[in-house]
This record gives structure tokens, C-alpha cells and sequence, in this order.
């Protein structure tokens, strides 16, 4: 009898089952994979899908995430969640972008956050909904898509500098969006405090308190409806009180004061030429973009029309495939309508993957064809 004793393999560990998924998909990945332009995802055992990521070399990137060093990278915590590995080739780097913004948006996955790398660099201008709409500055829809966004901007700091005039100047709320509102106009209001506990600008009047009935809902909404029309650029009214009242301190030989009121016009004033700037910006990204793909019949077409895509589809290759595109785009787009300085909130991730692809790879917008007011110049 040999003195050696035999080795039984006892049931497998939770930290031994994790080894056999992670070699399972390190083997599928290896060999099955291609350097090629795509999204992946990454799904756990219940079913969830954990990452959408994507990539122009997909094989080298799956395989990175293998090779992570340390357990607490991210890489390594997905692939400790993750069950499955599944890849999708498409045609081009463009086209991998795009079905991860909308994988995510769909799937909304734990370890993504929708395209923060560029919202690290872009501020928006969001209206809040409700009876007492507001403006906040922020990095991005998050997962609010149903109100009015403006922008992007670059600058969230001096954005939030000069809105805070506005406001101030307005007496328009910066409370908390789930404040309720009474405004003094219903009948059967009933009896508030007359003053509103932390509630220092209302306080000091540099808001119209319409949390507690000190203002009538409409009045609210007028003063609302100036600033809107002043950041578009419809009118100066709100700074003519501060030009009156500037001119009237340098007369009084109050230079100090003076000083003051002109930065804070100039503040507001970059307010209309930012939304401005932004109205060009997003008219300028209007125009057929084609992005070939490793053979013409791959080739994609996208139509772009401020920033955001409004039809897609393979690049014509014959005059009788670009006319019929032509006819297509026409009840598409209307080249009369006004550019809009607003985005919807469901588009604003798509106007910021359009801005930051273009503004990285301006190379890219020699494959454009600018779009015009009549189909001849849709054809690309």
C-alpha cells in the first residue's frame, strides 16, 4: 500500500467559484475575441447586467481587465460580480459610443456612470419643473430626462456665479426643488408663518417667498419669464435697475459701490453671450456625418442636427439610394425652425458625446457635409 495519501476535492469554495467564472471568461475572451471596434457587457449570475463598456480594440480590451493588479481596482470588483462576458462588433469606434450611451441609458448598470468623463468639462443650465420653476447648474441629466436643459457650457463656477445675480437680482427661488410652494393667489390658502425658518434670502428680499404665499403664482412666473428671455437674449431689462443705480453711485463719488454694480453687470451680461456662443455651437454640429467601415457596404450615414442625431442609417452608394435618403431627410428636418438654445433632457447625453467626439477628433469633420435648407445638400 503506498504511504501517500490520497487528495479529495471537497466542494468549491465561493472564492474558488469566482476563479473558475474569471478563467471561464479570460478563456472565452482569448479566444474568441477580435481587435475590432465595440461594446461589451458584463453580467452577474442573477441575470443584472453590472458594465457596459466599449472599445475600438475589443480584445485587448477585455483581456485588460484580467490583468488587474489589485483587488480593489475596478476591473478586478467587476469581474469578482460577473458571470458572463458578451461582446458586440459594429463598424467603427463612432458607432461602439453610440450603442454604449444607449445601452446604458437602457440598462442603467451600477458600475457605469453615463459619460462622466465629459461631464467632468460641462456645466447645463436645468429648469426645474413645477409651480415655481428654478435654474441650477449642473453636470448633466443625469437620471432627470424630462426637464429643459441649457447648454453645454465650460465654466460651472462662474455659470453658478452669475446665475446667482440673476436670481438675486429677480427674487427667484434657489431652495430645494421639492420645497412646497403657496403662492397668495388661491382662495382657500391657508394660514402660513410670515416667516420662513432658514429662509435668508426671502429674508433680506432677494426672493419673492413663494413658499409662503408672499407672491402670486403669475407674478412669480413673469419675473421667471424675464430671466428666460433675458438668457436668450431677447432683452437687458433686469440690468437696467443696476445701471440706474451704478451711474447714481459714481455721481455720489461712491466708487466702491460703483465698482461693485459694474461686476456684477458684467457677470449678468456673460450670461446672454454665453447662450449665444451656445446657439452657434450647436447650430454648427448640423451636418451628414459618413464613417466608413471596414468594407462601403458597413458604411454609416448619420444625420446631425444640433447636436443630436436625427436619422441613421447605411451610407447611400448610388444617386438613387441618396435620393431617396433626401426625400427621407426632408420630413425629418425643418430648415426654417429656429436653433433652439435649449436641449431636452433626454438628449443632453447625446449632445455631449457629439460635442467631446468632434471637439477630440476634429479630423473627423472633413467626412461632414453641412446640411442645408434644400435636400440638394444633404447628399454626402
Amino acid at each position: 500500500m503506498s504511504g501517500r495519501r490520497r487528495r479529495h476535492r471537497g466542494p468549491v469554495t465561493p472564492t474558488q467559484d469566482v476563479a473558475v467564472r474569471i478563467a471561464t471568461m479570460r478563456a472565452l475572451v482569448h479566444d474568441n475575441a477580435r481587435d475590432v471596434p465595440g461594446v461589451y457587457r458584463m453580467t452577474s449570475v442573477d441575470g443584472e447586467v453590472i458594465y457596459v463598456g466599449k472599445s475600438k480594440t475589443l480584445r485587448t480590451r477585455l483581456l485588460s481587465y484580467f490583468r488587474a493588479k489589485y483587488p480593489r481596482d475596478k476591473g478586478a470588483r467587476i469581474l469578482r460580480e460577473a458571470a458572463t462576458v458578451e461582446w458586440e462588433p459594429l463598424p467603427s469606434e463612432f458607432a461602439a459610443l453610440l450603442r454604449e450611451l444607449r445601452l446604458i441609458k437602457e440598462l442603467r448598470p451600477r458600475y457605469n456612470v453615463a459619460l462622466k468623463r465629459d461631464a467632468r468639462h460641462h456645466a447645463f443650465v436645468r429648469v426645474s419643473q413645477g409651480p415655481a420653476p428654478r435654474f441650477d447648474v449642473v453636470r448633466g441629466a443625469g437620471t432627470d430626462e424630462t426637464g429643459t436643459y441649457y447648454g453645454p457650457f465650460r465654466g460651472a463656477r462662474q455659470l453658478e456665479e452669475a446665475l446667482r445675480e440673476l436670481n438675486d437680482l429677480l427674487g427667484l427661488r434657489d431652495c430645494r426643488p421639492e420645497q412646497p410652494m403657496f403662492f397668495a393667489d388661491p382662495p382657500d390658502l391657508p394660514p402660513v408663518p410670515t416667516r420662513t425658518p432658514g429662509c435668508i434670502r426671502h429674508e433680506i428680499g432677494r426672493c419673492l417667498g413663494p413658499c409662503i404665499g408672499a407672491v402670486r403664482e403669475d407674478e412669480y412666473l413673469a419675473r421667471f419669464r424675464t430671466a428666460t428671455e433675458f438668457l436668450e437674449g431677447k432683452h437687458d431689462a433686469p440690468l437696467a435697475p443696476l445701471r440706474i443705480r451704478m451711474e447714481a453711485s459714481s455721481a455720489a463719488l461712491d466708487f466702491e459701490q460703483a465698482a461693485t454694480l459694474r461686476d456684477k453687470i458684467r457677470r449678468l451680461e456673460s450670461l446672454p453671450e454665453q447662450f449665444g456662443q451656445l446657439r452657434f455651437a450647436l447650430e454648427s454640429l448640423s451636418f451628414v456625418y459618413t464613417v466608413p467601415g471596414p468594407t462601403p457596404e458597413t458604411s454609416q450615414a448619420y444625420v446631425i442636427r444640433r447636436g443630436r442625431i436625427r436619422h441613421e442609417g447605411p451610407a447611400p452608394c448610388s444617386a438613387a439610394a441618396r435620393h431617396a435618403r433626401d426625400a427621407r431627410l426632408s420630413e425629418i428636418l425643418d430648415p426654417t425652425a429656429r436653433a433652439p438654445a435649449s436641449v431636452p433632457g433626454h438628449e443632453v447625453d447625446e449632445v455631449l458625446l457629439i460635442a467631446s467626439w468632434f471637439s477630440r477628433h476634429p479630423k473627423e469633420l472633413r467626412r461632414t457635409t453641412p446640411i442645408g435648407a434644400d435636400a440638394s445638400a444633404l447628399t454626402g
